[in-house]
Formats: C-alpha cells, structure tokens, sequence
C-alpha cells in the first residue's frame, strides 16, 4: 500500500484555490515554524455564504493537501457548515493520510476556524469561544514532535 492517497497525491500536485484575497472578510493563520507547517486561510462571505477561500500553506505535501481540500469542502458553503468541518472529515475526504501526518488535518481545521473567528471579530458578531482553536495557546506542534520522537 502507498503511503500516500491518490488524493492526497493529486491534492499535493494539483492544489486547489492557492493564493491570498484582498479584503479578505476573514484571515485566519496557524501553524507553528518548530513543527514546519504554517497555513493562512482568506475567506470571501456573502449572506453567510463563503463565497470564496484561498490558502497559503508553508509546509509537507500532506499539509498542502489538507489545506486545497479544506477550501473545496467550505466553498459555497454556509459558515455554519464551515464552523463544523473537523479534520477527521478533511482526511476523510483525502482517503486517509498516515497516521504521523494527521495534525495536517488538524491545521487545516484550525485554520478555517481562526479565519471564521476573524470575521465574527472584525464584525461584532456574537459567537462561542469554545468553538474555535486558542492557537496562541496551542500545544499541538509539541506534541507532534513528542510523537514523532516515539516513532
């Protein structure tokens, strides 16, 4: 068996709404320089609707390949359904991805909800806290690197 997906593979060759939005209605960043992937993620809403989403991502081909397909799960789709989307769905949808390359996901669902975060900030509205990932208080590349240790 391959490490890697077809998916994953054609994700990582081929990715998908790559590059920035001006005037974005929500930018959303994560990722950490110790573990090597860092991932922007610039929404477009109308009437609750992402309209449009684009990504930047510094990182693996599975970090890559999370972020274009993230942004083909959320597009055209309404916030709500964006603010639900978790990893397991976005490596779901890849077909997989091996077990030391699942934070990928992880970042790509952080991302998504920073960059919904920013647009309920930047336009007063009400949300819940608990929804959305304290990034600057995340611990997750450690523990990646500590996983990684065991391997």
């Amino acid at each position: 068996m391959a490490l890697y997906s077809e998916k994953v593979m054609d994700h990582f060759r081929n990715p998908r709404n790559v590059g920035t939005i001006e005037n974005a209605d929500g930018i959303g960043e994560v990722g950490n320089a110790k573990c090597g992937d860092i991932m922007t993620i610039y929404l477009k809403i109308d009437d609750d609707v992402i309209s449009d989403v684009k990504f930047e991502t510094f990182g693996c081909g599975s970090a890559i390949a999370s972020s274009s397909m993230a942004t083909e799960l959320i597009k055209g789709k309404p916030v709500s359904d964006a603010l639900a989307l978790t990893n397991a769905a976005v490596a779901e949808a890849l077909d997989g991805l091996p077990a030391h390359k699942l934070h990928c996901s992880v970042l790509a669902e952080e991302a998504i909800k920073s960059a919904l975060k920013d647009y309920y900030d930047k336009n007063g509205i009400e949300y819940d806290a608990s929804q959305f990932p304290d990034c600057e208080n995340c611990d997750h590349c450690e523990a990646e690197e500590f996983s990684i240790a065991l391997d």
